[in-house]
């Protein structure tokens, strides 16, 4: 076991002794303290031993349940892959596939589907054997899928070492608020708030792990929101981690009184770019909300805001473990939080990691994000712009929930838009334009923009399973409108 694993350990094993009777873990019922907590990861470590199994997967709602088992595959020096439950049935099985998972710990709705995937279910685990030589790097202690623009997830290869560095960094940067009650938004299969439990558990905070059905949230973007804030009012966490459509949901729910922001001290929000007017907005409310940046072949977070050393617009500084500087072209290379490769293929070479995301720093060493470099297109005025800044400006305000931004060779931008509800009017969606414009140099804003009739969704094949749009599929679809619209001569001929 590796001084950071065994640091880790130790940290549980003393709040087991020193508070035996805190409340660690806090599910839709069930409550464990401290020491109930580590009495059960080793219990359950020693059960995974007795398996003999090199790689275990994870189909469990969140829960302390969920966490427990993570937890012990970890100290026991597995592999361990947690199944998002907003895959597909289908991606589900790839993941399965890839990893040569031989055992998995599941929920009884997945049966029918472990069963088909040639599981056998002994006891409370399921089984299964595979042939062939492993094609997982030596080390790997979390297997993390990643979506991507396809429908068929990569895989993630990453130590334990790397996991862990970034859950105490994560701690350090919230311990000067003193939260000590840690509400686990998103689902446990996203990696950042996987590492987020592990930093509440490091600052012996209380760990709240509703399920994601008392929670209110289905799938990558469904939000039951009466549910959701009720559950909050309940809880009354400190500590949150969001993404921005999340954030702009509390934001929305704060200013018309029917969510109080007053219990909550530390707000981490990452996953996609986060417009500046809803930061602002955020603070008028007195939501403590900080942005930061990872990807999950850097172990999730590379920068953070945080308390005393915080830049609206920015995504923080990068933490001390990590090293960012910036190509010619703009590109965010970093360096020191490698992964071990991916899942099936040859090892990363060591040095610096292509982000693919175009960056600038200012002259206090913040890092501030321009979006992807391989989605930005040039107007015919020769501008460059980045659409998902666009976007961000978009739907992190009233009325819009989905956008698309086009402008290619294209004096005009064009924008395809879905609003938050049915009954929108077109009025609504125009002011709604409007405003996002007020915060767009004139090459980047939207010029002329389209209503859809159906939403982006995985169903359909224009949005991946955690909530991206899959951007060439999108123009491909829509790409007769998208031009006809600036230049009509297209539709007449």
């Amino acid at each position: 076991m590796s001084p950071e694993l065994e640091g880790f350990k130790q940290i549980l094993r003393h709040h087991a002794e020193k508070k035996p009777d805190a409340l660690a873990l806090w599910g839709d019922e069930q409550r464990l303290d401290y020491a109930t907590l580590y009495a059960e990861v080793v219990y359950r470590q020693q059960r995974l031993s007795e398996e003999r199994v090199s790689v275990v997967a994870l189909a469990l709602e969140n829960g302390p349940n969920a966490l427990l088992w993570d937890l012990a595959a970890l100290f026991e020096g597995l592999t361990c892959l947690t199944l998002p439950p907003f895959f597909s049935p289908a991606q589900r099985h790839h993941c399965l596939e890839q990893s040569q998972a031989e055992l998995v710990i599941a929920d009884t709705d997945q049966a029918t589907e472990l069963t088909t995937a040639g599981y056998t279910q002994v006891g409370e685990f399921w089984r299964r054997s595979f042939s062939g030589t492993t094609r997982m790097p030596q080390g790997t202690a979390k297997l993390t899928f990643t979506s991507g623009t396809t429908g068929t997830p990569k895989g993630v290869c990453l130590s334990a070492d790397s996991l862990l560095r970034v859950a105490r960094e994560l701690d350090l940067a919230s311990r000067a608020t003193e939260s000590r009650h840690h509400l686990a938004l998103l689902p446990l299969a996203i990696l950042l708030e996987n590492l987020g439990c592990y930093a509440a558990l490091y600052a012996g905070a209380t760990l709240s792990l509703p399920s994601q059905k008392k929670l209110g949230i289905q799938g990558a973007s469904g939000v039951d929101i009466p549910r959701l804030l009720g559950t909050l009012a309940e809880r009354r966490p400190e500590s949150l981690i969001l993404v921005p459509q999340l954030l702009l949901l509390l934001v929305n729910a704060a200013e018309l009184g029917a969510f109080n922001a007053s219990t909550l001290r530390f707000a981490a929000v990452g996953g996609a770019k986060v417009s500046v007017e809803l930061l602002r907005r955020a603070q008028r409310i007195g939501l403590p909300v900080f942005e930061g940046y990872g990807l999950s072949e850097c172990a999730s977070v590379v920068c953070l805001n945080h308390p005393g050393a915080n830049r609206l617009g920015s995504v923080g500084k990068p933490l001390p473990h990590v090293k960012v500087r910036l190509a010619e072209d703009g590109e965010v290379l970093i360096g020191g939080a490698p992964m071990l490769g991916y899942l099936g293929e040859a090892p990363e070479a060591t040095g610096w990691w292509h982000s693919g995301d175009l960056g600038e720093f200012d002259a206090e060493g913040y890092l501030y994000l321009n979006g992807r470099k391989k989605h930005q297109f040039v107007t015919s005025f020769g501008r460059n712009v980045n659409p998902e800044w666009v976007e961000a400006e978009l739907t992190q305000r009233s009325h819009i929930a989905q956008a698309f931004v086009y402008g290619e060779a294209m004096p005009r931008n064009h924008a395809l838009l879905w609003p938050h509800k049915p009954d929108c009017t077109d009025e609504e969606i125009t002011a709604a334009v409007a405003q996002a414009n007020e915060n767009l140099p004139d090459y980047a804003q939207v010029h002329q923009w389209t209503r859809l009739e159906q939403p982006f969704t995985p169903a359909n094949g224009l949005l991946t399973a955690n909530g991206r749009p899959r951007r060439e599929a999108i123009l491909e679809r829509y790409r007769h409108q998208l031009i006809s619209s600036v230049y009509p001569e297209v539709s007449a001929s």
